[in-house]
């Protein structure tokens, strides 16, 4: 659980799980969106995933290569963040979209799924009872987040992912969409998404994303986040089982 008492002093409001879940219920909402990594779930299911299919052999010798190197330059602030996100979804040109989705499944449910929040999941539950559409954003490719909000009953095309084409079952190298960033709301704007009633999110790329709502929810902040929400007076939610774990970049086969 997080120590309060180390957070930044600009963090000056904390909501309980009660008081979260009694606000956003308070708006009554028609559109929800959520963020996945570090909203829904701990930690980053894209780049655990890549280091994932490096491990189990997925991908190939070279590609794994390619991957590493590029990661590598990321951590280092030489490849921004929606190249990389671009790159972590290209790197599986030429396999076939079914293995994907296979492989996504194997490792969302094996790594995954065991940390998902209960208290998100009980509120997407809740909303849902309502009637409320819900969305789902992430710029972790489309293959693991389809797969992930399965467990919160959010349909694909409630889903907004990096993603590529494919052409006759085969993944390609031609990007369709990297939801980072002030691409978040462009993603949302393309599905007649304009104007959210809850925004959720964990992080300073979802900040563009946050301030297009009726009222942000930034959910497991990080540091960027929490600054930026004390400046808009956004309370800020920890769900009980949050992870303390580094926020640095972990190296494939680092």
């Amino acid at each position: 659980m997080m120590d309060l008492s180390k957070m930044p002093q600009a963090a000056q409001s904390v909501l309980t799980t009660q008081d979260f879940h009694t606000e956003v219920h308070a708006l009554s909402p028609r559109i929800a969106v959520f963020d996945c990594d570090g909203t829904l779930w701990p930690g980053d299911s894209g780049s655990g995933f890549m280091r994932w299919t490096i491990d189990t052999g997925l991908l190939s010798r070279d590609s794994s290569d390619w991957m590493d190197e590029h990661y590598r330059l990321y951590c280092k602030g030489e490849i921004g963040e929606l190249d990389i996100c671009g790159q972590m979804v290209q790197v599986y040109r030429g396999l076939r979209e079914q293995e994907m989705r296979a492989a996504a499944a194997q490792y969302f449910r094996a790594h995954i799924e065991p940390t998902i929040f209960p208290e998100m999941a009980q509120l997407i539950a809740d909303l849902q009872r309502s009637g409320i559409d819900i969305w789902a954003v992430s710029s972790t490719n489309n293959w693991v987040v389809e797969e992930g909000v399965k467990r919160f009953n959010i349909p694909a095309h409630r889903v907004l992912g990096a993603c590529v084409h494919v052409n006759d079952g085969i993944v390609t190298d031609v990007l369709r969409d990297i939801p980072s960033d002030e691409g978040k709301v462009a993603s949302l704007h393309r599905n007649g998404i304009t104007a959210p009633d809850a925004v959720f999110g964990n992080s300073i790329h979802d900040a563009a994303m946050l301030s297009i709502a009726r009222r942000a929810f930034p959910v497991n902040p990080t540091p960027a986040l929490i600054e930026l929400s004390a400046q808009r007076h956004w309370p800020v939610y920890y769900p009980a089982a949050m992870s303390a774990a580094d926020p640095r970049c972990i190296i494939p086969n680092g």
